[in-house]
């Protein structure tokens, strides 16, 4: 049997993002608030991870769909000049391109305004078994942000991934109270990394603590649990107990993509053979550099520059 084409499959959502630079408040009704800059950058759980990877010189390939229109035209072509395949990116003429406006303001967590348009036209059914096999990890992102994106369908891509020995890593994103257990129960057996925040966790689980978060996305058949927590780091718990760590500290300049960025470094980690600590360093170091710059991937370190800051940073990193 040939070796996988790529190191990493991303599927999932993809969007083009409209971000701000810092305004001092949100406008009243009727004011004009100035920004010294409005960008318009590639978005999306996929498309974030997959060009963050490529940064770091794997070999990425994305799954998605985009809208036939200039939006769609843009990310195609920023993710190809990011050096990421895009032989399975579809186009839609039915829906335009998804999009988020991404509201910084100074001191304060950003605010979103989605989209989500062409991305519920991503069933997962187009995913083939010959793409599953063509690499090394199958990364779903944004999985929950669409009905459409079913469990049934998800399960049948782990299903595939885990026969023809592809390590699966799920992310979800969750926009506002539902019955997430519905579409994560029939999945998180198939997922051997699951990778969701502390909010998504707490929606999703009715509990604030990310350590009993982690259990019960443990029992119900994930085989690693990883719950991101800001600026109180990250915890990782799996077959063999728990470990926590902490963050790198930063200025911080736009928090938009610095999850994903933790989950390519993390993806990265695994690709190395790295340990469980070693790919919470490589997570927590990647999302670290990704906050420095406006927008969710203009940040990213390349590989050498991730290696050199690990090596001269030291990341707490330990068992509880």
């Amino acid at each position: 049997m040939s070796s996988p084409k790529y190191d990493c499959l991303c599927a999932g959502i993809i969007v083009a993002d409209h971000v701000c630079k810092a305004i001092d408040h949100i406008p009243r009704p009727g004011e004009l608030v100035l920004t010294d800059e409005m960008e318009l950058t590639i978005g999306g759980c996929a498309s974030n991870v997959a060009a963050d990877l490529a940064r770091l010189d794997r070999q990425v390939a994305i799954a998605g769909i985009v809208g036939q229109d200039v939006f769609g035209r843009y990310v195609e072509e920023s993710l190809i000049q990011s050096g990421v395949h895009c032989d399975y990116l579809m186009k839609s003429d039915q829906l335009p391109t998804s999009g988020s406006f991404v509201i910084n303001v100074q001191g304060e967590d950003r605010r979103f305004i989605h989209s989500v348009a062409a991305n519920s036209l991503f069933t997962g059914e187009t995913v083939t078994e010959e793409q599953i096999q063509s690499c090394r990890i199958l990364y779903l992102g944004g999985y929950c942000l669409s009905e459409e994106l079913s469990p049934e369908n998800v399960e049948t891509m782990f299903r595939i991934a885990q026969a023809a020995g592809v390590i699966t890593v799920l992310d979800v994103v969750t926009p506002k109270p539902n019955d997430y257990w519905k579409m994560l129960k029939p999945v998180l057996p198939y997922s051997d990394y699951f990778l969701p925040n502390n909010d998504e966790g707490a929606l999703i689980t009715g509990e604030s603590d990310p350590l009993r978060q982690a259990r019960a996305f443990k029992e119900a058949g994930a085989k690693t649990v990883i719950i991101t927590c800001g600026g109180e780091g990250s915890i990782l718990m799996d077959d063999r107990g728990t470990i926590r760590s902490a963050v790198y500290p930063v200025n911080l300049v736009d928090g938009t993509g610095s999850g994903d960025a933790f989950v390519a470094g993390f993806i990265h980690g695994l690709l190395e053979g790295a340990s469980p600590e070693e790919c919470l360093t490589f997570g927590s170091a990647l999302g670290h550099s990704c906050v420095r710059a406006t927008g969710a991937t203009a940040g990213i370190f390349t590989r050498s520059e991730l290696n050199q800051f690990i090596g001269s940073h030291e990341l707490q990193v330990k068992s509880i």
